[in-house]
């Protein structure tokens, strides 16, 4: 009954992963509903529905609701049948069928048409200070050459104002999807009802519209530019035009009424759509999400039309249901090369950034259901990449369940709609192995209330209320997974340019995530760095700040200084949003997705960086240390250099959050930092160093610290970063603020308005290169309840005078100390009798005697006691514990312990008998 309706958005993306899998074509169906309506129900279903309604009390409510929205209208057009069509949006005088664009806005109109025509929204940019007006205060008729009488809502009162179209943001548009919006109900009512004022109203209006779309032609672009690839009939972008999706469906409620009364006009409709559905085909892009939008309203459009054998040009339905499936054009391809396109088969990663990622696994794996549901036809086996998509995605979140937001993206969960999705494709064809996976997985998630079947939240006043999926049953036998099953110590996304450090789950859980530019929706940020600590990710992406077209966007939140990262000579910078800057990952422990025997309380990673503008190699090892139950931190050591010399400075930014943010000496107590101007445009660097303010700085070679604060409520503790850094010659440091982050919405458990108070942002300046005087951070997390774990760090140089050499020693109240060795180019440094030429080595003794012996990247480490050899680059970890060793080698090694030799061929984490 319910089931064409899903044939539509089941096609949509249903279709684009059968054969993005596996490079066949996708075959068309073979019961397509020839009667009308067809999109959410047919006319059989008709019965099943009026019993529903009257028999639920959610459906009546529903009803009541959808009534209550449009029958003031519809009794007075009844009386006064112009009064809602005056307010569509239309060239009512000039009929104008020529629309220009200047870029992003508006031009201008010319050309004359028989009849009314329909206006084109007023910027790509939808940024405006004035609102839309309720339809009761917008102008009939309007038409007027000193142009939109609209709200300005900046003014006290939000006097109406004449505005030039190009200054009203999407205000055109929202104003005419409302209207087709309520003709769209009135046609629905009128099919269910059978009260002929409903029809009228619903034709009135949409005539209007269509007999004046049917007029227009593609806008233009007098900059001849990227937008003339973008734009449709209504919007700069092919991909909002939703309104066609609700004149699809008021068409398709409201088409025997149309047959009936004005057949005449049926031709020109259906010309109109197919010439709309054409534009959104031959416009747009189609190597990211769009494709999918795009396809998603192509497909709504191309159910209402009739087959393709009843059109001189034998585009019907079939003709565009094929073209999303199987076809592939400049700007629309074929769902299969889409998903081809997109997904890294080894992983499940979508190469967006982890927001956008997620709402396209979500969106595919809805479509994979709706075309099982309404064809009875399983396409998930064709797609074997949409499981792992889905399993991958608990590998974006932070210890305390919320993902990764770098790039376009927010700090929220995992959504749990892909789970479901495949739950019901699951029962749906009695894969219990497929069903039990995903509800274990979902239980991780949603454990709240996968007990009741039934939804507490009251279905929307709307169409679509009425044909959504019924609530999910969960098969009570299976239970919760284990969350260690999705997601593991380290992860590597190269799609993306993103790799993950993590250690347990929850409060004293730690997690370092890195991130480059590659793939869509992401910033111009080098190695960029987000931190977790005691329950909050502390070191946080900014978010995307504003819409894209913002300045505040486009030349800040986009760019280097917005992130935790390094810039060169206050000028590095590169194309935003669709970005091909990744980072080369060098080295890791353990390796990605590895899931036991390995040594869990060392994470390290090591990736280099072609910084672009100014041609540097940039490098950057981060590395977390886990020192006791609830105690651990961070290295991070950030190399840089211009490959052509003539460094003028480089620039460590690092923003946390917090209310307050401290500058300290090595030994905690306050800077004097003075005001400064440096930091800024002026000089030729980049404009969003103007978007930080209150900058203070101070001149120093010591060491130094910066300590920030979230000050919790009383009777709840307080949450602290501490970060030290290794003192250089020819250093200055700084205090800003920066603007809000933006990048936590909803109930994200911050004790201040995180996106209205100044992000608070610590940067250190290297004057000349930062190669050989790099920027050495250790970072510690902790709360007011345990303090500070480490009671001292102090470096140390070479014994053997390399340039390039970092050394760390660090000493916890428990008596541990660390020793931190980093060289590159597999130098050998030596310090106290303790020698290697590893990338990073850490050397960690407890108090009781207890040891680890961490070799990343290094074929050598000595110590006064144990000599470990290996033949080729690689890591190794030798941990004493206990009395008993551990030995973990991803490269065969040579031992030698009390003069005895011992070899060892690669192997996972085990005892070993080195006696």
């Amino acid at each position: 009954m319910l089931k064409q309706f899903i044939t539509l958005t089941i096609f949509i993306c249903a279709m684009p992963l059968a054969n993005a899998q596996v490079n066949s074509t996708i075959p068309l169906p073979t019961n397509l509903e020839d009667g009308y309506p067809r999109l959410y129900i047919t006319e059989s279903g008709k019965k099943d529905l009026e019993k529903t309604i009257k028999k639920e009390s959610w459906a009546q409510d529903v009803l009541k609701g959808i009534h209550s929205r449009i029958d003031a209208y519809v009794k007075q057009h009844v009386d006064d049948p112009e009064w809602m069509v005056s307010r569509l949006q239309m060239h009512w005088k000039t009929k104008a069928t020529n629309i220009y664009v200047n870029g992003i806005n508006y031009s201008h109109a010319d050309g004359e048409a028989p009849v009314p025509t329909v206006r084109f929204v007023g910027s790509r940019d939808y940024t405006t200070p004035y609102g839309t007006p309720n339809l009761e205060d917008v102008l009939p008729y309007m038409d007027d050459p000193r142009g939109l009488y609209y709200p300005n809502r900046n003014k006290e009162g939000h006097p109406f104002e004449w505005v030039h179209p190009s200054k009203t943001g999407r205000i055109i548009y929202s104003i005419n999807a409302n209207i087709i919006g309520l003709a769209r109900d009135a046609a629905f009512i009128y099919w269910l009802e059978k009260d002929e004022r409903y029809a009228k109203f619903a034709y009135d209006i949409i005539h209007t519209y269509l007999e004046g779309m049917s007029y227009r032609s593609e806008p233009i672009d007098l900059l001849n530019g990227h937008i003339q690839t973008l734009v449709g009939f209504t919007n700069f972008q092919v991909i909002h035009e939703h309104v066609l999706i609700d004149v699809a469906e008021l068409y398709d409620f409201l088409h025997g009424y149309v047959e009936g009364n004005h057949s005449e006009n049926m031709a020109m409709y259906e010309k109109t759509i197919k010439r709309w559905t054409d534009q959104i085909i031959k416009n747009g892009v189609p190597q990211n999400n769009w494709n999918l939008h795009q396809a998603k309203i192509i497909l709504k459009a191309a159910m209402v039309l009739q087959n393709n054998e009843n059109y001189e040009d034998k585009k019907g339905r079939e003709y565009y249901i094929d073209y999303i499936l199987n076809k592939t054009s400049t700007r629309q391809w074929s769902l299969n090369k889409f998903l081809d396109f997109g997904y890294d088969k080894t992983n499940g990663v979508w190469a967006e950034c982890p927001g956008y990622s997620q709402g396209v696994t979500k969106d595919l794996t809805a479509f994979i259901k709706d075309f099982d549901n309404t064809f009875n036809h399983n396409i998930l086996p064709y797609m074997p990449v949409m499981e792992k998509a889905v399993k991958m995605l608990p590998q974006y979140l932070f210890p305390n369940g919320q993902a990764v937001a770098f790039g376009d993206s927010n700090y929220s969960g995992i959504g749990t709609e892909a789970m479901t999705n495949l739950i019901r494709v699951a029962q749906s064809n009695n894969n219990k192995v497929l069903e039990k996976e995903f509800t274990g997985m979902y239980r991780l998630f949603a454990e709240a209330d996968i007990n009741s079947s039934k939804k507490s939240r009251k279905p929307k006043a709307d169409i679509s209320s009425f044909f959504a999926s019924k609530p999910l049953e969960f098969n009570a036998n299976y239970k919760a997974g284990d969350i260690n099953d999705y997601i593991t110590q380290t992860f590597y996304a190269p799609n993306v340019s993103w790799h993950v450090q993590r250690m347990g789950t929850g409060k004293h859980g730690m997690m370092a995530s890195l991130n480059a530019s590659l793939g869509n929706h992401m910033h111009a940020n080098g190695i960029n760095l987000e931190l977790y600590g005691k329950g909050f990710v502390q070191g946080a992406d900014p978010g995307k700040g504003a819409g894209y077209l913002q300045p505040i966007y486009l030349e800040f939140y986009s760019q280097f200084p917005a992130h935790n990262t390094v810039m060169v000579d206050g000028v590095s910078s590169y194309t935003e949003m669709f970005s091909n800057h990744a980072f080369d990952l060098m080295g890791e422990y353990p390796k990605a997705e590895k899931k036991t025997g390995y040594y869990s309380n060392i994470t390290h990673s090591d990736v280099y960086f072609l910084e672009p503008e100014t041609r540097s190699d940039q490098s950057r090892i981060v590395s977390t240390i886990k020192t006791g139950e609830t105690t651990g931190y961070y290295i991070d050591i950030f190399r840089s250099r211009k490959q052509r010399k003539g460094d003028k400075f480089h620039d460590y930014f690092y923003h946390n959050l917090g209310q307050t943010m401290e500058v300290l000496d090595a030994s905690g107590k306050p800077l004097n930092l003075e005001p400064t101007d440096e930091m800024a445009f002026a000089g030729g660097y980049l404009y969003a160093f103007d978007y930080q303010w209150d900058k203070k700085s101070i001149k120093t070679n010591k060491d130094y610290q910066a300590q920030w604060k979230i000050d919790r409520p009383d009777g709840e503790e307080d949450v602290f970063m501490n970060l030290w850094m290794m003192g250089a010659e020819n250093r200055e440091i700084f205090s800003l603020k920066s603007p809000p982050n933006k990048a936590f919405k909803g109930n994200h458990g911050l004790p201040y308005e995180v996106d209205k108070k100044p992000y608070l942002t610590f940067a250190a300046r290297q004057y000349g290169e930062a190669w050989e005087r790099p920027f050495v951070s250790v970072y510690e997390p902790f709360t007011s309840t345990e303090g500070k774990s480490i009671i001292a760090i102090n470096s140390f140089k070479d014994e053997n005078n390399g340039t390039e050499f970092v050394g760390l020693q660090i000493t916890s109240k428990s008596g541990r100390e660390d020793l931190v060795f980093s060289s590159k180019n597999q130098k050998t440094a030596k310090y106290k009798g303790i020698s290697t030429n590893a990338n990073y080595a850490l050397i960690g003794k407890e108090k009781n005697a207890d040891f680890v012996l961490f070799m990343g990247n290094g074929n050598h480490l000595v110590t006064n006691d144990f000599k470990i050899k290996a033949s080729e680059i690689g890591n190794v970890v030798l941990e004493k514990k206990a009395g008993q060793f551990m030995l973990h080698n991803e490269v065969p090694v040579v031992i030698t312990y009390k003069k005895k030799e011992k070899k060892f061929e690669a192997g996972d984490s085990r005892i070993v008998d080195l006696k």
